[in-house]
């Protein structure tokens, strides 16, 4: 097995999904653990350091949703990948309000699905540049060395992957960045054409900033382009 690839906890209620999907995984070189609920899967993470969680949102028990929920508040650097049959807007947002880095839905690719675990644990090893003094935006602070963001100097709880995509428009704020530069610069080089995919972080991301989310005053659309972090009050943006 090529141990750069990284170690994997599959959870997955359905044994013959969880079989095939270990040995094709497997085969590509990654070290795949099991568990068939997100109870099991929370007792497995305790006792085995994993680089990332793969899991099933429809499962009996506690369910993904509430599996998910449980594995980002006892594990806060943990990766979480998920897997929904549902393809709507609202459940990948309730996955992403979940604690979730990223999704992908079935039916997929093993090459889709690969591609996402691959790219999940890079942006975990190599976490997007960002620079070292702390930028003020309006209400927001941004503190990149210690990866928090603070509005109205109360701290908001993000996931690596929020961070990251947040601090990149903050670090750029008034600066309009085109869909394909954002996923390329945050997600990585296979993104750059997924503005569905964008959008589903973005509104999450506005679930979380704007005080009203359906009419958001900092993080902005620029229509056919991409999205601006803007400051209403029109000031500039402020760095130590």
């Amino acid at each position: 097995m090529d141990s750069e690839q990284g170690t994997i906890l599959l959870v997955e209620d359905d044994s013959s999904i969880r079989r095939g999907l270990k040995a094709t995984l497997t085969a590509l070189g990654f070290d795949i653990g099991e568990a068939a609920s997100g109870e099991e899967a929370l007792t497995r993470l305790r006792m085995v350091n994993y680089d990332a969680v793969l899991m099933d949102l429809n499962m009996p028990g506690i369910g993904g949703v509430e599996a998910c929920r449980s594995v980002r508040r006892e594990f806060p650097q943990m990766c979480i990948l998920v897997v929904t049959v549902r393809d709507s807007e609202e459940a990948k947002i309730e996955a992403l309000d979940a604690g979730a880095d990223d999704y992908v839905t079935k039916p997929f690719q093993v090459g889709e699905l690969t591609a996402r675990i691959r790219a999940v644990l890079r942006r975990s090893r190599n976490p997007a540049p960002a620079v070292e003094e702390s930028v003020h935006v309006g209400i927001f602070d941004l503190h990149p060395e210690r990866r928090m963001l603070k509005k109205r100097g109360k701290e908001v709880r993000l996931t690596p992957t929020e961070f990251d995509l947040v601090a990149y428009l903050m670090t750029h704020a008034g600066h309009p960045i085109l869909h394909a530069k954002l996923l390329s610069s945050v997600w990585g080089p296979e993104y750059g054409e997924e503005r569905e995919y964008l959008r589903t972080f973005i509104l999450q991301l506005r679930k979380k900033l704007e005080d009203d989310p359906g009419n958001p005053t900092y993080l902005k659309t620029v229509n056919y382009l991409g999205y601006v972090f803007s400051d209403p009050t029109g000031e500039d943006v402020q760095r130590p």
